[in-house]
């Protein structure tokens, strides 16, 4: 019996579970007054989606904006399953009035995540919702059982729109400083008046009493950037290691993939400045590219034999040697079953955050400066601690060892978000040379969603993905979710 034949007959065994979501835009009113948030199923932030672990779940988005819609994953596997990942690289967009199925497993994994919308700043607009994937029954946390979980969103948030800071970024406009701080979608809950101040290093809060402390931090002399705080943060992240006997979402324990034997031949710098501009136009760049998204999906170029057309994979493994920025379609070519470290040199003068989907890495180590053969001196070979996002301070850097171990393109990208928007990403396409050189087990989904002049262009509005999972999975869990327009209060 083929893998698709056998997969089939678990499809036919699973029962699906209900729950509907939507997706709306909101008009909100309080200390923000008069900002339109994008909001799910009427709610800012979005509803918390409860998962189990090995679990497949289905999420049917719905647009009901006024433009493109994408929702992503961060921080999710998404195993054999990069037809899911939400971003454009991966993914046709969602058109306006219309609805596509997102179908993946959470596969090996316990943690607390979130989705948002991965498009045209929407994410400063709202869109967002915590994703929580719980431990199976067998599989205890490394943590005793807790009372309950409390999610908190802390963001910060802009009185303008996100079309009007999109607007802003294209013409040559920097952001700046935000207007304020969300939590959980909410302003000033009261009004505070100042009393005489007092310096704490801790402020106990009894229930039934409330405070409202006004945190500080060492003012740096005329506004020059204070290293020693950076050096004091990177010790505090570096200090975090990994526990080798505790489990996570499977049977293994953590410690059980040891990263400190692998070899890695593969070494990217991927250097990050000031945005700059290029074509009279403001944009941000990896080792002097700044990313332009292809008309389609990458692995749709490959299936029609457009690959030429869209993408290249010339991605430097340093700056450019010459010449001026320049924007591309640039990706790294990437192998599968091989280990790749990745140095990331910010240069830029704010702390900047990466993220890379489908995968997790080991931080190795942080330092001031410019990074050098040497650095490795200074690399936690050991008990490394596996993330999928991590912070560059101003004028430093943080190597990451990630191994490869999820055929697919993935986008390699700034979390911050003006600095993504303006093209400080790539994509990493993982091919594994012994099956054809392909980068995904079976063929394209059946109904994937087309766009651009891609042949057999299919409506949209019957679209549902179906992604094949792996494993052994117990239950679907279906989210359906639309994007629509309603009234909140933000304080």
């Amino acid at each position: 019996m083929s893998v698709n034949q056998i997969w089939n007959v678990f499809r036919a065994l699973l029962q699906p579970v209900d729950e509907d979501l939507s997706f709306p835009t909101l008009l909100s009113f309080g200390p923000f007054f008069g900002v339109y948030v994008i909001a799910v199923n009427g709610m800012f932030p979005g509803p918390v989606l409860n998962v189990t672990t090995n679990h497949l779940v289905n999420v049917t988005v719905t647009n009901k904006l006024d433009e493109n819609l994408l929702i992503t994953w961060p921080g999710l596997r998404m195993r054999r399953a990069f037809w899911q990942d939400g971003v454009l690289g991966t993914n046709c967009p969602i058109p306006p009035n219309h609805k596509w199925t997102y179908e993946f497993q959470v596969k090996d994994q316990i943690g607390s995540f979130f989705y948002f919308p991965s498009l045209n700043l929407q994410r400063s607009a709202g869109g967002f919702g915590s994703f929580i994937i719980n431990n199976l029954p067998r599989v205890p946390p490394p943590f005793d059982t807790p009372y309950g979980d409390i999610v908190v969103f802390i963001g910060e948030w802009y009185k303008q729109s996100h079309k009007a800071l999109r607007g802003a970024l294209d013409n040559g406009t920097e952001l700046g400083i935000p207007d304020g701080v969300l939590i959980n979608g909410k302003g000033p809950y009261n009004n505070c008046s100042m009393a005489e101040p007092f310096d704490y290093e801790k402020i106990n809060v009894v229930p039934g009493n409330a405070t409202c402390p006004l945190p500080t931090a060492p003012v740096p002399p005329n506004g020059v950037y204070d290293k020693s705080l950076a050096m004091e943060a990177m010790e505090q992240s570096m200090s975090i290691r990994q526990d080798f006997n505790a489990t996570g979402g499977g049977l293994s324990r953590q410690g059980a993939f040891n990263y400190g034997l692998l070899s890695s031949t593969e070494l990217f710098i991927l250097r990050s400045t000031k945005p700059v501009t290029i074509d009279g136009k403001l944009r941000a760049t990896f080792n002097g590219i700044s990313f332009e998204n292809p008309g389609y999906p990458i692995r749709l170029a490959d299936q029609f034999d457009k690959s030429k057309d869209v993408y290249n994979l010339d991605f430097p493994n340093a700056m450019l040697p010459s010449g001026p920025p320049r924007i591309g379609t640039s990706l790294i070519n990437g192998t599968y079953d091989h280990p790749m470290e990745l140095v990331l040199q910010n240069n830029d003068t704010v702390v900047l955050s990466f993220h890379m989907d489908g995968h997790s890495f080991f931080v190795l180590g942080m330092g001031l400066g410019e990074w050098t053969k040497n650095s490795k001196k200074l690399y936690n070979m050991n008990d490394a601690i596996c993330r999928s996002t991590i912070q560059v301070f101003p004028g430093a850097w943080t190597t990451v060892l990630v191994y490869l171990d999820n055929v697919g393109v993935w986008n390699l990208r700034a979390e911050n978000l003006d600095r993504w928007y303006l093209g400080q990403e790539t994509y990493m396409r993982v091919v594994d040379p012994n099956v054809d050189n392909a980068t995904v087990f079976g063929s394209v989904p059946d109904n994937v969603l087309y766009c651009s002049d891609i042949e057999n262009y299919t409506n949209p509005k019957s679209l549902v993905s179906i992604a094949r999972g792996v494993g052994h999975p117990k239950l679907y869990l279906t989210l359906l979710v639309v994007f629509s327009a309603s009234i909140s209060i933000l304080c």
